[in-house]
């Protein structure tokens, strides 16, 4: 839980102020402080800053004594909203700052499982909404699996990206993920001949290697070189593999 708490912005005097608070329920600063292992003006201090993001309140109890009541931890996830709506307009403006400037290829090694989805997830990030995958099945069933793929996939459909994938015969596992239009995906398959034994996602200026579980790992190269040769690639592919029926 600390960790989590840190990872929304709360320091390590502020989650303890604000545990405190939460376990208490409505209580005087001097004794959430105490409970806290802070002093009573250290508590004021944590009080203050934990009401400007509205996660705790004060109110006058009996005798004029200042009752700490802590919030609705809900309003954590109403300010990541807030959050993710401002990212949402900021954002693009940054990238075309960004993608204007001269650059270096930007390379990231992602390791493990918790790796391999950070990096898959980042596909939901493709400004041109348009998306290129070639997606070898028998892996990604493995790791990530197929319940968190389901997740991406509906996350994906809700930012409106369509993906363009091909898929191998010898990968094959299941019939799931078809092509289909409410789902945003055109499926094709390549040849038969053709073993695709890794996946690969094309977002905009960025390319997405995923291995098998054996070697365990992403990579994300941030290049507008080799990301246009990969979709040149994947287009020949296209062309050459058949309609999924």
């Amino acid at each position: 839980m600390y960790d989590k708490l840190a990872a929304v912005g709360l320091d390590e005097k502020e989650q303890r102020f604000y545990l405190a608070a939460l376990e208490l329920g409505g209580a005087p600063v001097t004794l959430v402080a105490m409970r806290a292992g802070v002093t009573r003006t250290n508590g004021y201090d944590l009080l203050a800053r934990l009401e400007r993001r509205g996660l705790l309140m004060q109110v006058h109890g009996e005798e004029g004594i200042r009752q700490v009541i802590p919030a609705d931890p809900n309003v954590l996830i109403r300010e990541w909203e807030q959050t993710r709506v401002m990212l949402d307009e900021l954002v693009p403006e940054l990238r075309s700052m960004f993608n204007s400037t001269p650059r270096k290829p930007r390379i990231r090694f992602h390791e493990g499982e918790d790796g391999i989805r950070r990096a898959i997830w980042t596909t939901l990030e493709c400004q041109s909404k348009h998306l290129y995958g070639i997606l070898s099945m028998h892996e990604l069933l493995e790791v990530p699996g197929p319940a968190w793929m389901d997740s991406y996939i509906a996350e994906r459909i809700s930012r409106g990206i369509q993906l363009d994938v091909v898929r191998s015969y010898s990968r094959e596992t299941e019939p799931i993920w078809p092509a289909a239009h409410r789902e945003l995906r055109e499926l094709r398959l390549a040849p038969s001949d053709l073993d695709l034994g890794m996946t690969v996602y094309i977002c905009d200026d960025t390319v997405i290697y995923i291995s098998s579980k054996n070697e365990n790992y992403a990579l994300t190269i941030e290049s507008r070189e080799l990301a246009s040769l990969q979709k040149s690639l994947f287009q020949s592919l296209w062309r050459l593999a058949k309609k999924h029926r």
